[in-house]
């Protein structure tokens, strides 16, 4: 069956079907990345973007039980040159088009996504269609809520506070496993990941929706405090972002991507949108501090202003190799830093993981009272 995508400046690529029946709209962006498809369409960044993904054939390794970022798959849409209709991989247990059928997911294959990509380059990320139905595809776009002006973190937070075990979710009524650390997390958009990375440096992970106060997420006592990546433009979310600024220097923070710009706009630093944005797992990034490169995992649209944080008293500490762009600050008055890119990496290198490591070192210096 034919299939179209539809791009807000009239732009028509046709294909084939892939997933679910239907027409669905999106801000259609692409992620460079080689393998992680899965990780990819149940991290809650891609809340309300159709996802182009450049690497030519997707799904050869399947579906699997284990590598999940959410509880449900994030994207409005995917987009691929080719999707393997027979995947090989002993944890597999179902197709690529299996899993969008049954996740109601519209996608399309069959397109020439090298020229896509080249397109969004040029022209920037757009609003964009995919059905069947032409006629449908243009009648949606036209009714689209452009993608800037919907807050999705109301969308991809967690209904409520629970906690992080070895296993993963329990009830926040579960005792805390002894001699660990205390975490509390403000979930704007977590990847389970990032959970189970801190589990596994010690520490016991209390995550909150977005909505929570600071004086309840303090009420439990942490020793850190973790703002989570997410999804949409950071500048909509100014409840989150003055619940941070009363959490700054009450216990050391550590920001995320999202929680990166949320830091920054609590400071009074402000945020901007990017061309096409950084979406893919080899992104070179160079800490100023100690002159080390490493190559990132990245899933953003948005900076910081760099120029906006002079006199907030925030130091930039990390930098992208590609365009300039901010990848770190520190606040060292606070006890706060933040990171633009993913060091849990899933998918993506192992580079960036000590990161978690250095902020549970602080973690435990605040417990023993030695900050």
């Amino acid at each position: 069956m034919k299939r179209y995508l539809l791009l807000s400046d009239g732009t028509v690529y046709e294909g084939k079907a892939l997933g679910a029946e239907g027409t669905t709209v999106g801000e259609v962006v692409f992620n460079t990345g080689m393998t992680g498809y899965q990780e990819i369409l149940t991290d809650p960044s891609y809340a309300g973007q159709i996802v182009l993904l450049t690497y030519p054939l997707i799904g050869n390794y399947g579906i699997n039980d284990d590598d999940f970022e959410s509880d449900r798959l994030q994207p409005t849409g995917l987009i691929v040159r080719e999707a393997a209709e027979v995947p090989s991989n002993w944890r597999a247990t179902k197709s690529l088009d299996q899993f969008l059928k049954e996740r109601n997911t519209v996608a399309i294959q069959g397109l020439d996504t090298r020229a896509i990509t080249k397109h969004i380059r040029s022209g920037g990320v757009s609003m964009g269609v995919i059905s069947s139905d032409l006629n449908a595809a243009r009648e949606r776009l036209a009714q689209a809520q452009a993608y800037d002006e919907t807050d999705f973190v109301q969308s991809v937070t967690t209904a409520s506070a629970y906690k992080w075990g070895r296993l993963g979710k329990i009830s926040l009524a579960e005792p805390d496993e002894p001699d660990r650390l205390r975490l509390a997390v403000l979930d704007c958009g977590l990847k389970y990941n990032i959970l189970r990375r801190f589990y596994k440096a010690g520490c016991n992970s209390i995550v909150f929706p977005a909505t929570t106060s600071a004086e309840e997420i303090l009420s439990w006592k942490p020793d850190g405090i973790l703002l989570s990546p997410g999804p949409g433009d950071p500048a909509r979310l100014e409840p989150v972002i003055k619940t941070v600024r009363d959490l700054l220097g009450k216990r050391p923070m550590f920001g995320i991507c999202l929680g990166n710009q949320l830091l920054c706009h609590a400071i009074g630093g402000e945020t901007f949108k990017l061309k096409f944005g950084h979406r893919g797992a080899n992104h070179p990034v160079k800490d100023l501090l100690s002159g080390k490169v490493t190559i990132t995992s990245q899933n953003h649209g948005y900076a910081v202003d760099p120029l906006s944080l002079e006199g907030t008293g925030a130091e930039v500490t990390q930098i992208n190799l590609n365009d300039g762009t901010v990848e770190g600050i520190q606040v060292r008055e606070a006890r706060a830093s933040s990171i633009q890119y993913h060091p849990e990496a899933a998918p993506g290198p192992w580079d960036s993981r000590p990161y978690f490591s250095e902020f549970v070192d602080l973690m435990a210096k605040q417990r023993a009272g030695t900050l």
